[in-house]
């Protein structure tokens, strides 16, 4: 019965102001003003509101899953992003109901994002105890289309280089058309908040004696070995930042 690995509610209580009170995530320089949204109602001691540790989470991915409301239901899509200082970009077709939502919608689109990265299975003697190591990062706010030539062309190559850092730098820019096609939506980080798991299995005293294995397997992503296309010209050399994976 693995854990939640959202960091958030809708319903902190006074989780929200036990944080409050002890001054984490003050929302100084460094670190995220904690919410009701942002404050779990379990295990609070891993959640964690500053820059430094919510951008690594950000930095080490590239999909994210964005959520909204269509119709007067909940929807969730898997997308890329891309993050740049304070901020996050998802883009997409002009199409796109969330992007078109982004624009026509005053102010702009209620939105949450999150990013969860795996790190290990954690397995207990009991099922009840059973878990995962992870990362994730939460983030509530309000979407708002890119309008902006020179912000959405720097929010693209950001989404490139997300998933490939020094990518956009070598690969053609978008031109007229492929720009007009395409949309970008900017979220603010500032509600925002991250959860960590770490260590082994959390076993109750009286399971301790049970034959049954327990312990962590470790979860990473792999690279493989780039794959020239076929059609790639003779000569043209495998980039430093692909031999580097």
């Amino acid at each position: 019965m693995p854990e939640p690995v959202s960091p958030t509610t809708s319903d902190a209580g006074p989780e929200f102001a036990a944080v409050a009170e002890t001054g984490a995530g003050d929302g100084s320089s460094a670190a995220y003003a904690p919410s009701e949204r942002t404050v779990p109602t379990r295990s609070a001691d891993r959640a964690a509101y500053d820059h430094d540790t919510v951008h690594s989470i950000l930095d080490a991915g590239y999909v994210c899953h964005l959520g909204f409301v269509r119709d007067g239901a909940p929807v969730v899509l898997p997308t890329l992003y891309g993050r740049v200082g304070s901020r996050l970009y998802l883009h997409g077709s002009t199409g796109s109901r969330p992007l078109r939502q982004a624009r026509q919608t005053d102010p702009g689109l209620a939105v949450c994002v999150t990013v969860t990265h795996v790190d290990g299975l954690v397995l207990a003697r009991s099922a009840f105890h059973h878990s995962l190591n992870y990362r994730s990062v939460v983030v509530h706010g309000t979407a708002h289309q890119v309008t902006d030539p020179e912000e959405k062309t720097a929010a693209l190559d950001a989404l490139v280089d997300q998933v490939l850092p020094g990518r956009a730098a070598d690969s053609r820019p978008g031109n007229a058309k492929e720009l007009a096609a395409t949309a970008v939506i900017r979220l603010d980080l500032t509600e925002v908040s991250a959860k960590i798991r770490t260590g082994g299995p959390n076993d109750e005293p009286e399971d301790l004696s049970l034959p049954h294995w327990s312990g962590v397997v470790p979860v990473a992503p792999t690279y493989g070995a780039p794959i020239p296309s076929d059609d790639l010209a003779p000569g043209v050399p495998l980039p430093a930042y692909l031999e580097d994976l």
